[in-house]
């Protein structure tokens, strides 16, 4: 009968040990996954920013082209070129009113 007894008494021990450890694991995935989400809510914020500074670079290029940055000096005239077509055929359009 005492034996019965030690092995119910190994068996509780072992089925709270595991309880123990199930509860540590379940508890460390919950952290884990809440990592993951302010991991990835960050991410999308650094995606947007990354978004965001690639238009004001793009900006700032057109922009060093109009000014006639040495980098750019093609663009450049490519784009006076093409505004200096636009402004010829407005006004052409406004001849052919009048």
């Amino acid at each position: 009968m005492e034996k019965l007894s030690d092995i119910t008494l190994s068996i509780e021990t072992k089925l709270n040990k595991l309880i123990q450890h199930l509860e540590k694991v379940v508890k460390e995935n919950e952290q884990l996954k809440s990592e993951l989400l302010q991991h990835q809510t960050q991410q999308t914020i650094l995606q947007e920013k990354h978004i965001e500074l690639q238009k004001q670079y793009d900006n700032l290029k057109i922009a060093n082209g109009l000014l006639g940055s040495e980098d750019f000096k093609k663009e450049t005239k490519l784009k006076i070129n093409s505004l200096v077509r636009e402004i010829d055929h407005c006004i052409s359009q406004l001849t052919k009113i009048d």
